[in-house]
């Protein structure tokens, strides 16, 4: 296996100035075979330039995992992207073949599944499945790959990876199937990973040596990360940009900080509350919850989705929907009553 690319801090250009790894413009992705049809996504737009993590963080059921799959054409049959923009570098992803797509994924832009149980093929030893894919997109023979599996499982710090390689993923343990998850992902030396949830079935311990884990090899790579999660404490670990979203559509877009010091729409406030304060911020406060339910897809409510849900609700809120606006300097929201409410 080619050796790690080792990307100094001072070799990498601020995340601001330098050209997106991944772009997407205005995607809205439907649920085409359901009666009637659909969006679950409208107006997705993002950026992430290489060595960077952008978080998408919100409910279940707001579109995260979906807007994900879409990123590596992934999305299931009757799911489709009705319009917008993906572009790997210079690369439309949405105008290629279905066999260029394949040459693509898990070389230049790879996922991080959430239940690698499932992800990974059950009747095919872990090392087998790195060895493929390093096959697949680097020419080497059969025992090249297999040497390259475990070093890829070294690079993870999986125990005894060499005897590790030769088992079942059913036959590891959660945190185990993870690494092999990650080694499958990054044996490529992708230019963007995409990692849905992928610690939630992990407990407490296991889960931050698995994020330590992904932060250093994306920093040693110098890989753009698009990191999906509901956990606001990771997003405060490990982001440097986040994209708010509910029912389809981003709410609110900031660095970090700027999140965390001042969130501008009340469902990031409402998602800040509902967590302990130590747990993103090193804060102390009590606990709130945010009222009501996230609304279907297929019946969402004129206006803002989210006034039915809003103390801050006035009746302009539920008959328009407000736009994602600048309201300071790269910090974006939905929300018409942001002047109000900060």
């Amino acid at each position: 296996m080619a050796p790690l690319r080792d990307i100094e801090a001072g070799d990498r250009r601020p995340a601001d100035v330098a050209a997106p790894a991944l772009s997407v413009r205005d995607v809205e992705i439907r649920i085409a075979n359901a009666d009637p049809p659909f969006t679950v996504v409208s107006d997705m737009s993002l950026e992430v330039a290489a060595g960077e993590t952008l978080c998408i963080v919100g409910e279940s059921g707001c579109g995260k995992s979906i807007t994900a799959l879409s990123l590596l054409r992934l999305l299931p049959d009757g799911v489709r992207v009705e319009h917008g923009e993906i572009d790997l570098g210079e690369t439309d992803m949405l105008a290629l073949s279905e066999r260029r797509a394949e040459d693509i994924r898990g070389d230049r832009i790879a996922m991080i599944f959430q239940e690698p149980l499932t992800a990974l093929n059950p009747v095919m030893p872990v090392g087998r499945q790195i060895g493929e894919a390093l096959r697949r997109h680097r020419p080497m023979s059969r025992r090249a790959a297999a040497r390259g599996a475990v070093a890829a499982l070294e690079r993870v710090q999986m125990p005894d990876a060499e005897r590790r390689a030769q088992q079942y993923p059913h036959e590891l343990s959660g945190g185990m199937r993870q690494r092999a998850m990650i080694a499958l992902a990054l044996c490529c030396e992708p230019e963007v990973i995409v990692a849905d949830e992928p610690t939630t079935a992990l407990d407490v311990t296991v889960q931050a040596q698995i994020l330590g884990l992904i932060g250093e090899l994306q920093r040693r790579l110098g890989t753009a990360l698009v990191l999906i999660t509901h956990d606001l404490g990771v997003v405060a670990e490990t982001a440097d940009r986040v994209i708010v979203m509910y029912a389809g559509r981003r709410v609110e877009e900031a660095r970090v900080t700027d999140l965390f010091d001042e969130p501008l729409h009340p469902y990031t406030r409402g998602l800040m509350g509902a967590i302990p304060r130590g747990a993103a911020t090193g804060g102390h406060g009590r606990l709130t919850d945010i009222k009501g339910t996230v609304p279907p897809m297929w019946d969402l409510p004129p206006g803002c989705a989210f006034a039915p849900r809003c103390p801050l609700a006035i009746d302009r809120c539920r008959a328009e929907r407000p736009p994602l606006e600048e309201h300071r300097p790269g910090h974006l929201a939905a929300c018409w009553r942001v002047n109000d409410a900060t």
